[in-house]
């Protein structure tokens, strides 16, 4: 009888083991984009790892090319996506845009389930940022975290490379969002083009510093005080990061304006409420802030923190709001304007837009971001030029739309540069000329541009479309 059932326990112990390892799953990964560095791992990260973007213990075994990882049994459904090691190398659809989360649901027996991984965040062939954005670094160190790194994104103004100048410096959260759709996640801002374009029509140039989010660690990093519920509060180190390590490192490698004046912060959502942070934190170091859509709802302590710091002179901040975001947004953006004026902050130094039907959306942040660097860098713009109005009852740029030709006629008799700037910064057409003159343009791609003509200290912009 003993013999009967240690055999029948055996016989039990075996068939749970050959259950549990039928019951394995293999994700095989048989084809990935040809962009992909030869040299990177890949990693799987979902719900079953806490959403780590890229653990070692879930690193695909490669062999000729192929990438495979088996996952033992567990209960429910596997949420995951593939990544290169990070939230950044997310991979992505093949036209680049965001893909839902993939899933698999364990049943009985093992699986095999073969994958094509069709692109990837960081590395898309499909990029929407402008040739005159950079990758600064896809590893710069955060000390204040200890061995934790991160992306940075740098765009450099047009004609950078042909100067000396010096230029001031915006410092953007969300790095990912900023000028290429597709590492974006819900849309870019077009901080690229926008700045092309202000370069050209308003002569606006400034270095912008991009900052990737770190993905299951943005709360932490981009909230000052913790909430209950969603955790946070370590922004002193994020924002230390930022003025302690990045900003000495951008001034000694690039052309900047290291003063105050010149330098500014801006984000949208946490990424607002940790700008608004970091510009009463250090008003000496940072005199504009663009704070957008701000979550001042995370904690009360945001109120209390702006009337110990909020006796600020000489600072500019500009608040962006949409009316149709949270019930509480723009009543609590006006609560910490008031709090911030009531402290003793310069209310000259405040810009408030409230936009009728705006969302929480990228849409709205994208739409309000050249007004709002428009009017916080008004001080700093390096124009030449006396009053664009005036000159432009001086100059005439015809036909428009223009063919072969662009002529152009003028009060001025002076010796003027001319340059004629395409809607990514690049400047196509460059000469020194003297009064009325005419451009050939015949070998101008169809599409918009940018004339430019400046001398004598007056400058003209106007715009043209090339047939």
């Amino acid at each position: 009888m003993k013999k009967i059932i240690l055999a029948f326990i055996i016989t039990s112990f075996i068939s749970s083991y050959i259950n549990q390892m039928q019951a394995q799953v293999t994700f095989f990964v048989s084809n990935v984009p040809s962009s992909t560095p030869p040299q990177d791992d890949i990693f799987v990260s979902g719900n079953f790892e806490n959403w780590t973007g890229g653990s070692e213990l879930y690193k695909l075994k490669k062999e000729n090319g192929k990438y495979a990882i088996t996952l033992p049994q567990q209960t429910g459904t596997l949420l995951y996506k593939f990544t290169r090691g990070s939230w950044a190398s997310v991979e992505k659809s093949a036209n680049g845009s965001e893909i839902p989360n993939r899933s698999y649901t364990f049943g009985g027996n093992g699986d095999t389930v073969k994958i094509n991984i069709a692109n990837w965040a960081d590395v898309s062939s499909n990029s929407t940022a402008a040739p005159n954005v950079t990758i600064l670094s896809n590893n710069f160190p955060m000390p204040q975290f200890g061995d934790r790194k991160r992306k940075i994104w740098i765009y450099l103004p047009p004609g950078y490379d042909d100067n000396t100048a010096s230029y001031p410096v915006l410092y953007m959260h969300d790095g990912q969002n900023l000028f290429d759709q597709y590492t974006s996640f819900a849309g870019e801002w077009k901080v690229d083009e926008t700045m092309n374009e202000l370069s050209a029509s308003k002569n606006l140039n400034l270095i912008v510093v991009g900052i990737d989010n770190g993905g299951s660690l943005r709360i932490e990093e981009y909230t000052p005080w913790e909430n209950k519920t969603y955790g946070g509060g370590d922004a002193e180190k994020y924002t230390e990061f930022i003025v302690k390590t990045l900003k000495p490192y951008i001034d000694s490698a690039f052309h900047t304006k290291p003063e105050k004046k010149h330098t500014c912060i801006m984000g949208s959502s946490l990424g607002g409420l940790v700008s608004h942070f970091a510009a009463l934190q250090y008003p000496d170091i940072f005199g504009k802030a663009g704070v957008f859509s701000p979550s001042f709802w995370f904690s009360d302590t945001c109120y209390q923190f702006a009337k110990d710091h909020a006796n600020i002179q000489g600072q500019k901040m500009y608040f962006l709001a949409g009316d149709s975001e949270s019930s509480g947004m723009v009543p609590d953006l006006e609560k910490m304007i008031k709090s911030m004026k009531e402290t003793g902050y310069d209310s000259v130094g405040i810009q408030k837009k409230i936009v009728p039907g705006g969302k929480h959306n990228e849409q709205l942040w994208s739409n309000g971001f050249g007004e709002a660097v428009t009017w916080l860098f008004s001080d700093v713009a390096s124009t030449s030029a006396k009053n664009l109005s005036e000159l432009k009852q001086g100059f005439m740029v015809f036909p428009n739309p223009a063919g072969k030709s662009l002529q152009i006629k003028t009060e001025y008799p002076f010796n003027y540069q001319l340059r004629i700037i395409d809607l990514q910064g690049k400047i196509a057409i460059q000469r020194d000329t003297i009064g009325n003159t005419a451009v050939d343009i015949s070998s101008l791609p169809g599409g918009s541009y940018f004339i430019e003509c400046t001398g004598q200290n007056l400058r003209f912009v106007d715009k043209f479309l090339k047939d």
